[in-house]
């Protein structure tokens, strides 16, 4: 915990600054969410087709999903999904002709979540 995953269209590859962001986002996640360091982990997704109503060309979608144990409140869910969108600014350059559709969300993890390091 937390367990997160960042889905984001392949087109953004060369644009996405994964590591930094990963980084950074741990980070918040620690100081927003009283995670512990070494308990962030994060996954990064790439999406082939992106479709956005009609549209395949000129779009680009990062979506980050945030899983954590049940206790916050919804204040903290949304200060960490705000500063999600804060950081996806900070580390998506933005590209002449394609709109970015940027979104986070904040999830408790089920009750029957376990996990092992080995």
């Amino acid at each position: 915990m937390p367990q997160i995953t960042v889905d984001y269209s392949a087109s953004l590859a060369d644009d996405f600054e994964r590591p930094a962001f990963a980084r950074a986002l741990h980070s918040t996640v620690v100081e927003i969410a009283a995670a512990k360091p070494p308990a962030c982990k994060t996954q990064f997704r790439p999406t082939e087709d992106t479709m956005v109503g009609d549209e395949t060309e000129g779009h680009a979608v990062v979506h980050v999903t945030l899983g954590l144990l049940a206790g916050r409140t919804d204040d903290t869910k949304a200060r960490l999904t705000e500063a999600v969108l804060d950081l996806l600014r900070q580390h998506v350059k933005p590209h002449e002709g394609r709109t970015l559709h940027a979104s986070a969300e904040v999830r408790d993890l089920d009750p029957s979540y376990r996990k092992f390091d080995s």
